[in-house]
């Protein structure tokens, strides 16, 4: 690859051009390989399958017949070195245009490229945002320590009385609309705790009073936005039978449960950690919403003119992420898309506003991180890569191998950017 020259079209904003040439050896080496393994797929009368000649073949054909796949098999090396030569920094894939073929000069190629442009950041420094922790309330604390009681809890049978809320009924139940039953309204040995509001308003209070073995009538009327249009709305009747009744037993509230479900020895030590635990959550839900104040109020601070390709390849890389996290979970987007009838141009147009978010944020902290200067450590460097190994199981050298450096430190720029941001924030309370 020979490197030839760059320009500027005019009128073309954060676009280039770069010329580069292929020299007529490598290229006709190309050429020559490519007849190799297409000859034998090429008809020619009067000669067996892959016996013509390569001058009877490009005189039928045409003598340009081998030169687009050549192109297209050297390009992938000749392209990204005549990038580096130029010593542009683009975003998406280049615009490719042979210029001229022949025996001096070699393959002339033009490679329109669009420029990752740099923005302007107004003001970084003495943004405002709120922060807002609301305190741990007893409340909040009892709640908490329900939830580990009902986790505790034994069940028991009732037999000597009728069924209350918060019992665990065990029922067979039909049900029937104009006499009709209907798809999903039939089911035996279900087990509904009486007063969770799991089934249609009022089924559950119509349970409590009865004993088991009784079978009655449920009366219930569907709500008018039921997720099955052909129920919303109507009246219902459901045959209903209590096969079995529970009641969980909860523990006591002491030191002896402390010790059984904790590290502590008494309630009011587990008492405390809860407190410190819900704080922690609330304080990071409050520094977090500090951090998307400062976000939006950078946003609104940075101009210039972002190509649209950048904001289209956020989008894609959004869709490939969203496809491996359903993957992870036995699904993919085909599965997703046939339950929520949407696709993938719908998927994308769901992306594209944080897409566009996040180039914008990733190009000002770029900038802020430019203007002051940042240069991470080495020591930082490779912690980063540490944590790279760590997360994935891998051999350090071998992450070393597979993600550029160049790369953990741009990000570890704009993670020293967003840092500068907050910690010169006005941040009130």
């Amino acid at each position: 690859m020979n490197f030839i020259s760059t320009t500027r079209p005019e009128g073309e904003k954060n676009v280039a051009e770069i010329r580069f040439s292929i020299d007529n050896a490598t290229f006709q080496e190309e050429v020559t390989k490519v007849f190799k393994k297409r000859a034998a797929k090429i008809s020619v009368p009067g000669f067996r399958p892959g016996k013509a000649p390569r001058h009877v073949i490009e005189k039928m054909y045409g003598k340009g017949v081998f030169f687009e796949d050549a192109i297209n098999n050297l390009l992938p090396t000749a392209y990204p070195e005549a990038l580096a030569a130029s010593g542009l920094t683009v975003v998406g894939a280049p615009e490719i245009d042979v210029e001229s073929i022949d025996e001096e000069n070699g393959v002339v190629v033009v490679a329109k490229v669009t420029l990752r442009p740099e923005v302007e950041v107004t003001e970084y420094k003495g943004l405002n945002a709120t922060y807002n922790a609301a305190e741990t309330t007893e409340e909040e604390i009892e709640a908490e320590l329900n939830r580990v009681r009902e986790r505790q809890g034994r069940q028991l049978e009732i037999t000597d009385r009728a069924a209350e809320n918060g019992d665990t009924a065990v029922i067979d139940y039909s049900g029937s609309v104009d006499g009709v039953k209907f798809e999903g309204g039939t089911s035996e040995d279900y087990s509904l705790k009486l007063g969770s509001n799991t089934f249609i308003p009022g089924f559950e209070d119509q349970i409590v009073g009865h004993n088991v073995g009784e079978t009655f009538d449920v009366n219930v009327t569907f709500p008018t936005e039921y997720h099955a249009e052909e129920l919303a709305g109507k009246e219902a009747v459901f045959v209903v039978t209590i096969k079995k009744l529970e009641m969980t037993e909860l523990p006591e509230l002491d030191d002896e449960f402390a010790k059984d479900v904790s590290e502590f020895d008494t309630l009011d030590e587990y008492k405390n950690d809860i407190k410190a635990k819900i704080q922690k959550t609330k304080n990071d839900a409050a520094d977090q919403e500090v951090e998307n104040q400062l976000i939006e109020a950078l946003l609104a601070n940075i101009e210039g003119e972002i190509p649209e390709v950048m904001f289209a390849d956020e989008a894609e890389n959004m869709v490939r992420d969203y496809d491996n996290r359903l993957r992870m979970q036995g699904l993919d987007l085909k599965t997703y898309f046939k339950y929520t009838g949407l696709d993938l141009d719908a998927l994308r147009n769901q992306f594209r506003p944080q897409a566009e978010k996040q180039v914008r944020l990733r190009l000002g902290l770029e900038r802020i991180a430019a203007i002051e200067e940042f240069v991470p450590t080495e020591e930082a460097i490779n912690a980063e890569f540490e944590k790279l190994a760590t997360a994935y199981g891998m051999e350090l050298d071998k992450v070393k191998e597979l993600v550029p450096t160049a790369e953990i430190v741009g990000d570890l720029k704009t993670r020293m950017a967003m840092d500068l941001v907050k910690s010169s924030a006005n941040i009130a309370k």
